[in-house]
């Protein structure tokens, strides 16, 4: 599966020869703080194959990797609910580094979120988002998405409580 944003922009499926440059791109402590402990640090080749392979497996999730300018530059994906949450998709994305402040997850989120809505059964896209990820909040804002909620010290990371800040877009 394809989804073309633009001619520079575009989320596609993984591919095993994203490894090195996932490795290059995610083995960086400064992205490491924006994520949840999952994500490995330090990153490595093993993690990478693990991770691609899950990517290329997995059932209950949409998971993409983006590429910018013919290059693998991050991730983006819909962690899909169920039960009473059946309607609401988890979204999760990052980008490496070297290209944060270019719009990249902005376009991402907002082509993703629109795809979603057309293409599945569900009514809101929800991320969490931790307190000093100011990026994060400015970009899910951009694409419509609104602070529903603050979960006070709901969050330990790299040696803090901190708060995380809950976005939606209802359909």
């Amino acid at each position: 599966m394809k989804i073309k944003i633009n001619e520079e922009l575009l989320l596609r499926e993984w591919k095993l020869s994203d490894a090195e440059r996932l490795v290059a791109l995610a083995n960086n402590e400064n992205l490491a703080k924006t994520l949840l402990d999952s994500f490995p640090q330090p990153y490595t080749m093993e993690n990478a194959v693990d991770w691609i392979e899950h990517c290329q497996n997995e059932k209950k999730s949409l998971l993409l990797a983006i590429e910018y300018q013919g290059n693998f530059v991050g991730g983006i994906g819909a962690h899909f609910k169920e039960d009473i949450q059946r309607y609401n998709v988890e979204l999760g994305y990052w980008v490496g580094e070297p290209y944060w402040g270019k719009g990249i997850i902005t376009h991402s989120i907002n082509e993703f979120s629109e795809y979603l809505f057309k293409n599945h059964k569900i009514n809101r896209i929800y991320g969490e988002v931790f307190e000093q990820n100011v990026g994060s909040a400015i970009a899910l804002e951009k694409c419509g998405f609104e602070k529903e909620a603050t979960l006070k010290k709901a969050a330990y990371k790299n040696g803090y409580f901190i708060d995380l800040f809950i976005y939606s877009k209802l359909k």
